[in-house]
């Protein structure tokens, strides 16, 4: 099934046209100098001035002006000042999507304070790890939060500084060291602008944000985020998006999180244009949101659009005021039935991450691809051959990693530009040096050269455009063959029914490499058809890359930014004690998925799981 040409394009345009766009991207991120006394709140200042009256928050009901956000930053950067915070210390914010976390953060950079942004839904161990690995002084807390601080043991000995909700009330007595007297100090505090020498001397390229890796494993890291790299996002998105004061961008996915804290909020304040707040993604609200404030721009992730599309068509829904949308982990089949349901929308998919010193953006519309590099010779970015077997970079006869061939399947590096005055290429890192270092390889290319490792694998066809293959750690080897759990989720993503598919390798004893098993969450109502997946799997994947294992879950475990986590099913692999959910083998003779049972495992050949193990 093609797509008409008028909804996304299928042959890629000229090279020189494509870099003609770059080129428009590149100007823009250079404008902010790593030396220049410039920051997130001096362009705050200079918008609220210009478009005063206009309209930047609005959620619900409220509509809040230029103006008036910044005035309400006024108020927080005096009481924090007032509590005794300044410029350089690091204050963290736990609060969820609502107008009043712009105006606490914002209000902090007015004093020259690093802000840090914490889940809204770590509690316990977690939450204290975020806490000291920021060295934050203080936690301003929304009250809807409250009930994290209450479950957690051991907080530091900080200022928790409540920040009142009136949608979410506390019910009874606060948890203990919860000062509630900053909110009243808050409300009485002027609305008049600090005096601008508090924060001077902060230079663009100084930390403003400290935002958490939203990784599947472990423990996430805080990166590094300064106003210059904040203040060029906006710069660079205002221009690819032609964004300007009549747009509206629809901000659902989380504030802690980079892609709405950053993509979203600079190039809204870069534009002057107006950000539709909601507090958590919904499915059923989603639409009538985008007509209701008459929403055109969208910042997605992949899963976000399945679920949409996941729900039954409704009359009129072609007819909507969105004319782009940015985001990534946009499949190509997700895509193509997006622009066929809700018509021709420019999409941008992109490729990076939270800390990434390099980046790739789609800015051709072309689908499936994350990103097109017309001149690899003006990137920083390089594919590196990756020996997914072995879990290691070939070497050239020197010693050196090679680069990628069209079509081969790569790590994507960045090259790390460390000069006084450049801004694009540095990798900012992490507040632990070890994991900063973590992320650097040494003489890749050649000796004495530094390079951040992204963990990511990408391939790129003949005309330059890039596709997001997997993780290195998920794409594994079964029958001699690599298999990506990303393209074979992508493949058996529109199963009738389906909800979520998460795709991952576990351990076969006495056998190489990991063979493919998939968790399938159902739609209410809906329940797995074994027949019906056996047939998706036989048209569209080879033998080897068929999932040999089906676990039917009841619920999906998914990070707060809708990212699959599979260790711990991996761990479990297809063991029917450590797995109380129904599970399927697949079995060629009968072509289809039959339940497991010891005795259908002997008769293919399959050993027993051992429990624990590592996938």
């Amino acid at each position: 099934m093609n797509l008409p040409h008028s909804l996304s394009s299928l042959a890629p345009v000229s090279r020189e046209h494509t870099q003609a766009l770059l080129d428009l991207r590149a100007e823009a991120s250079a404008q902010i100098k790593p030396r220049d006394l410039y920051t997130l709140a001096d362009r705050l200042e200079a918008q609220a001035i210009r478009h005063g009256e206009r309209p930047f928050l609005i959620a619900g009901d409220q509509v809040l002006s230029y103006a008036e956000v910044d005035s309400q930053a006024n108020q927080m950067a005096h009481r924090a000042r007032a509590a005794g915070l300044q410029a350089g210390d690091v204050c963290a914010i736990m609060m969820e999507n609502r107008p009043a976390f712009f105006t606490c953060w914002f209000g902090l950079v007015k004093l020259g304070v690093v802000v840090a942004f914490i889940n809204t839904q770590v509690a316990g161990k977690p939450l204290l790890h975020a806490l000291q690995t920021t060295a934050a002084k203080a936690l301003v807390v929304g009250e809807e939060c409250l009930g994290n601080l209450q479950a957690t043991d051991g907080l530091p000995a900080l200022p928790l500084w409540m920040v009142t909700d009136a949608e979410t009330p506390w019910p009874g007595e606060l948890p203990e060291g919860v000062d509630r007297t900053f909110a009243t100090g808050l409300a009485s505090a002027p609305r008049t602008p600090l005096p601008a020498a508090l924060r001077a001397g902060i230079e663009a390229q100084a930390p403003t944000l400290l935002i958490f890796t939203s990784g599947t494993t472990g423990l996430p890291k805080a990166a590094r985020y300064s106003h210059m790299r904040w203040l060029s996002s906006g710069d660079v998105m205002q221009v690819t998006l032609e964004a300007g004061v009549d747009d509206v961008f629809y901000c659902c996915l989380p504030l802690y999180h980079g892609a709405a804290a950053t993509s979203v909020t600079s190039t809204a304040l870069r534009a002057g244009a107006s950000i539709v707040v909601r507090r958590k993604f919904s499915v059923r609200e989603f639409w009538s949101d985008v007509a209701r404030h008459r929403i055109s721009v969208f910042q997605y992730i992949g899963e976000i659009c399945r679920y949409l599309l996941n729900r039954p068509p409704q009359a009129g829904e072609r007819e909507h005021s969105l004319r782009c949308m940015l985001g990534a982990g946009l499949a190509g089949e997700t895509w193509q039935r997006w622009v066929e349901r809700f018509g021709p929308i420019q999409v941008f998919e992109g490729w990076g991450a939270t800390e990434a010193n390099t980046n790739l953006i789609n800015v051709d519309n072309y689908l499936g691809s994350c990103g097109r590099v017309p001149d690899w010779s003006r990137t920083n970015l390089r594919l590196v051959r990756f020996d997914v077997e072995n879990d290691c970079h070939p070497r050239d006869e020197h010693g050196f990693y090679q680069l990628c061939e069209v079509g081969e399947v790569g790590e994507a590096m960045g090259f790390i530009v460390d000069h006084p005055d450049i801004g694009g290429g540095r990798f900012e890192g992490y507040t632990c040096a070890a994991a900063t270092e973590s992320k650097i390889r040494r003489n890749v290319l050649r000796e004495g050269d530094a390079w951040w490792s992204s963990g990511d694998l990408l391939r790129q066809d003949a005309d330059g455009y890039c596709y997001f293959v997997d993780r290195i750690g998920d794409t594994f080897r079964w029958k001699s063959e690599n298999v990506s759990t990303q393209e074979v989720a992508e493949a058996l993503g529109d199963l009738p029914g389906l909800e979520l598919i998460n795709v991952y390798g576990v351990q076969v004893p006495q056998h190489e490499g990991r063979a493919g098993m998939a968790a399938v969450l159902m739609q209410a109502g809906q329940a797995f058809d074994p027949q019906a997946f056996y047939r998706l799997t036989d048209t569209r994947l080879p033998r080897y890359a068929a999932p040999v294992f089906v676990r039917v879950t009841a619920a999906a475990d998914l990070t707060s930014t809708f990212k699959l986590r599979k260790v711990d099913l991996q761990r479990q692999g297809y063991c029917p004690d450590a797995c109380t959910d129904p599970l399927f083998i697949r079995d060629e003779r009968s072509q289809t998925y039959q339940p497991y049972s010891p005795a259908l495992l002997a008769q293919l050949g399959l050993p027993a799981f051992v429990g624990g193990q590592h996938g």
